[in-house]
Formats: structure tokens, C-alpha cells, sequence
């Protein structure tokens, strides 16, 4: 379970687009073998700090170290190495319309490992849909999949590469509530059985309280409150964490 070894280090993280400041001097830490959930509104930050992390985007000022690494620092070939580290669960599955299930699970395999062979590349798959409850949809289509079907296979995809970070982003939008729960196990199973640290980002607090060790909640590009779910939640005496609570909780 989780140690006390960070695999993500951030330090005073900034970052502004124009006039808009999106993150203002962000202190993170990710243990080995966490869930930790980040929470915040929509435009509050949370994708650019996930785009730091894997190098999409550069921070203005601050410290980013993955796996020991400072990734703003890293060279093209060091980058595509640390990333190949980092399994990103994309919020729509981010699956390829026009290949099958078995074609979508192949395709970061054979892109990324080389010298691999068929039998190798069948179990790998095989195994994979298997953990995630689907090898019955190895041939079909991701349309012929339902959104929490679709859901599962993305992140079984993701996993083929054998990440030590899972990123999942929203993984219960647009899922009913039944699916939902399933998907928070799902998470959950990942990390019992892949040894994964994970950062989760919604805004689902049933999601978070599911599946988080700890919660980080960004607003106004900082975090103001961290602990866990108990700790942040019910009786935060921030109106707008109480108000974020009695959304997911009272008015839904």
C-alpha cells in the first residue's frame, strides 16, 4: 500500500495565460501506491497541473519532478521515456472509432515495445480485458460499447504499458450512477493489483470519496484544503468547499 516515497514533487508551482493566472505557488505530493484525489470547479487549474506533469506545458516558475525527475528539464527522448511511466485515462476513452477493441489495445503496444511477439501481444491483451471485466469485447467496435464499457477499456489500454502513475481525468462524467460505482472499484482494483499511484481529478464527490486516500481541493489556483475525505469534508468551514460538498450531496 501507500509508502512515504513521492513519486510526484511539486514546489511553488505557477503558471498564467496572459493576464489569467491559472496556478498560483502549488505545493503538491503524490506517495507511492496513493490515490489521491484532486477536486475543483471547471477552468480551476487541474488539467494545466496535469499538463505540467507530463510535459505538455511549461510552469512559469516552480518545480515538477516525476519519478525523480524535473520534467521541464528533460530532452525529447527523456520525456517520451517518462511518459511511457505515466497512464493517462482520457474523460471520453479517447478510443480510435475505426479499429476494435483487440486493434485499440495492439496499438500503444506494438508503437512502443518492439521485438514483441503475436502470442505475446494476445496474452498481454487478453490478460487486460480480463482485469477489467470485458473479454467478450475483444472484436467489437467501441460503438458498440456502452460509455462505462468504453470507460473500462480505455483504461486497460492505458495499463498495457505498465504505468507506475495512472491519471484518470473525470472518469465518472457522464456515467450513471450504477456505472459510476463500478468505475471508482475499478480504480480501486488497479491499484491492489498494478501497484499504481494515481491521481484522480473530478469533481464527483462520491467518486472521490470512493476511490481517494487523500483529498487536494484547487481553488483560485491553490490548494486550500488537503487530508482525507473526512478531513476536508463535511465540516469545512471555507464556504466554498462546504458549498462543493452540499452541491454533490444535497442538491443532486
Amino acid at each position: 500500500m501507500m509508502s512515504r516515497e513521492k513519486v510526484v514533487e511539486v514546489r511553488g508551482l505557477e503558471k498564467s495565460f496572459g493576464d489569467l493566472d491559472v496556478l498560483e505557488g502549488v505545493d503538491l505530493d503524490l506517495y507511492r501506491g496513493e490515490n489521491l484525489v484532486v477536486l475543483g470547479k471547471s477552468g480551476s487549474g487541474k488539467s494545466v497541473l496535469i499538463k505540467i506533469m507530463v510535459g505538455l506545458l511549461k510552469q512559469d516558475e516552480g518545480s515538477m519532478k516525476v519519478l525523480g525527475q524535473e520534467v521541464s528539464k528533460l530532452a525529447t527522448k527523456e520525456l517520451n521515456s517518462l511518459r511511457l511511466k505515466i497512464g493517462f485515462s482520457f474523460q471520453n476513452s479517447a478510443l480510435y472509432d475505426s479499429m476494435t477493441v483487440k486493434e485499440n489495445m495492439e496499438f500503444p503496444l506494438v508503437r512502443n515495445i518492439k521485438n514483441l511477439t503475436r502470442k505475446e501481444i494476445d496474452y498481454k491483451i487478453e490478460e487486460l480485458l480480463e482485469a477489467v471485466n470485458l473479454p467478450q469485447t475483444i472484436n467489437q467496435m467501441p460503438s458498440e460499447l456502452s460509455g462505462g464499457q468504453r470507460k473500462r477499456i480505455g483504461v486497460a489500454r492505458t495499463l498495457i504499458l505498465n504505468p507506475e502513475i495512472m491519471l484518470y481525468d473525470e472518469p465518472t462524467a457522464g456515467l450513471d450512477p450504477i456505472t459510476c460505482v463500478d468505475i471508482n472499484n475499478l480504480i480501486n482494483e488497479v491499484r491492489e493489483r498494478y501497484k499504481t499511484s494515481s491521481i484522480v481529478i473530478t469533481h464527483d464527490l462520491a467518486c472521490a470519496k470512493q476511490t481517494g486516500d487523500r483529498m487536494a481541493v484547487l481553488l483560485d489556483g491553490q490548494f486550500k484544503a488537503m487530508g482525507t475525505f473526512d478531513e476536508v469534508f463535511p465540516r469545512a468551514s471555507d464556504e466554498r468547499i462546504k458549498s462543493f460538498y452540499d452541491y454533490n450531496f444535497i442538491n443532486s
